[in-house]
């Protein structure tokens, strides 16, 4: 489309929206949590409930990225910014200084209350031992410690979080009925730094993503288990486990079991790179066999078990990264590669000049022998970072991210001269260029090809100065 000069005063008030309002506007659903709410869609994985909006403001907990009314737009309906703005405003643009100051409605809180304790378990212990199959000693120690029970009015099975000094500060409820959809739901005023847990005095925790799949584990695993922690997250959110290693000290080895499956997957190096940054480099992954524990327990008692589902994207993008071959750098020729083949979507062969330029310019020390090793080396680098939780974004924005990623290596390469640093960096950017042109041929080649106009870049015409670094 063609370029529209939005002012100042536009662009802040198109960034100020109210997104609850404008979602409903757009037929979008939401629910009320708290004094947020929750967007929620399905796509071809089932349901996602983690993007949490709160007046012109958004976050996505399980991709940890958020930000205002334009971003939302270009990330959740693939628009460019003039697209964003323009449907913001809703092609009527009033001055800011003329909009009207918006009420700001005061929210309750709302108060947290168990759901009323049925007179006995008879349901729950059914649905555990004859439906998941969990060895009853387990549920028995849980009841006991009453942080398992059945409810009265439903009869579901209520699991409850307790916070340090053993008062119940967060509870879900799960359905015991074998007919009609299952659910699972959080409690109403909810602390969600709270869930399900056992704590015992080693070193070790244990994560899951729900209370079934953690008792299946106790299951699967009874000897000893009381010895360690364990907590089930009720998803993939971070904020109880946060809690439990600020309030038992004696903590320090994580073993993240959550499902094996795409959530789960993404999960992992998620929670990791949360728990590094607060101080627990202790992290390890223990997967099951099948989707989830559950899973494993019913394969053990002769149901067919729903089987693990493999990350596409992550075992795409590993598959792509070993295939690059290496092709020896020329440098005066490395601007024109690297244009026509962005121009021309060689997204494979891009990301092997962008890789053999970096393996070309990285200082002598570290290129081991020869550029060739040094390449492998910038190769088995970008396997073994690849985050697919980083990896969201609609295919525009990626190719936006490529094209920038492109500009900015171009600009770099105007030097004929350049110093150690000046090398070390632009080593730098060429890896960062062939891990977005791997991202991008990734996404060709997993959704259909979305046609997104971009700007012209100058380039400078052949032949060109040898760059020199020193």
């Amino acid at each position: 489309m063609s370029y529209i000069p939005f002012t100042d005063e536009q662009k802040i008030l198109a960034n100020s929206v109210d997104l609850e309002e404008f979602l409903r506007m757009r037929g979008e659903k939401l629910e009320r949590v708290g004094r947020e709410h929750k967007l929620i869609y399905y796509d071809s994985s089932g349901k996602h409930d983690s993007i949490t909006i709160h007046g012109s403001t958004w976050f996505d907990h399980k991709n940890q990225v958020g930000g205002g009314a334009i971003k939302f737009m270009q990330e959740f309906y693939d628009m460019d910014f003039q697209t964003a703005v323009q449907e913001l405003l809703g092609q009527r643009v009033t001055p800011l200084s003329h909009s009207p100051p918006k009420a700001i409605a005061k929210e309750e809180k709302k108060e947290f209350k168990l759901p009323e304790v049925n007179a006995n378990m008879h349901r729950v212990y059914a649905y555990l031992i004859k439906q998941r199959f969990i060895a009853p000693d387990i549920i028995s120690y849980f009841a006991k410690q009453h942080t398992l029970y059945e409810d009265k009015e439903h009869h579901n099975a209520v699991f409850v979080g307790v916070d340090e000094n053993g008062v119940p500060r967060q509870a879900s409820k799960r359905s015991t009925s074998t007919f009609g959809n299952a659910f699972r739901i959080t409690c109403e005023g909810s602390d969600t730094k709270y869930s399900f847990s056992h704590f015992g005095k080693s070193s070790r925790l244990y994560v899951f993503e729900a209370p079934i799949d953690m008792m299946s584990f106790l299951t699967l695993y009874p000897k000893d288990w009381q010895q360690h922690s364990y907590i089930a997250m009720n998803g993939v959110y971070e904020n109880a486990v946060l809690t439990t290693l600020k309030n038992h000290s004696n903590l320090t080895e994580i073993v993240l079991c959550v499902d094996n499956d795409e959530g789960g997957i993404e999960a992992v190096d998620r929670l990791r790179d949360i728990l590094n940054e607060n101080g627990y480099p202790n992290v390890k992954r223990l997967a099951p066999k099948f989707k989830d524990w559950n899973e494993m327990l019913k394969a053990q008692n002769g149901v067919q078990p729903l089987p693990a589902v493999p990350h596409k994207r992550k075992e795409e993008y590993l598959r792509q990264i070993e295939e690059l071959g290496y092709l020896k750098c020329r440098p005066d020729k490395l601007t024109s590669q690297i244009y026509a083949t962005f121009k021309n979507g060689q997204y494979k062969y891009l990301a092997e000049y962008a890789l053999a330029g970096s393996a070309f310019f990285m200082p002598k020390s570290e290129r081991i022998n020869s550029e060739c090793q040094a390449f492998e080396r910038l190769q088995h680098k970008l396997k073994s970072s690849y985050k697919p939780y980083t990896d969201k974004g609609k295919k525009a924005q990626k190719q936006r991210n490529l094209q920038e990623c492109v500009q900015t290596v171009l600009k770099d390469f105007r030097r004929t001269a350049r110093t150690h640093d000046q090398s070390v960096n632009t080593a730098k950017l060429l890896y960062q260029l062939a891990d977005n042109a791997v991202r991008m041929s990734v996404e060709e080649t997993l959704s259909v090809p979305v046609q997104e106009q971009t700007e012209d870049i100058q380039i400078v015409s052949e032949p060109e100065p040898c760059m020199e670094f020193g």
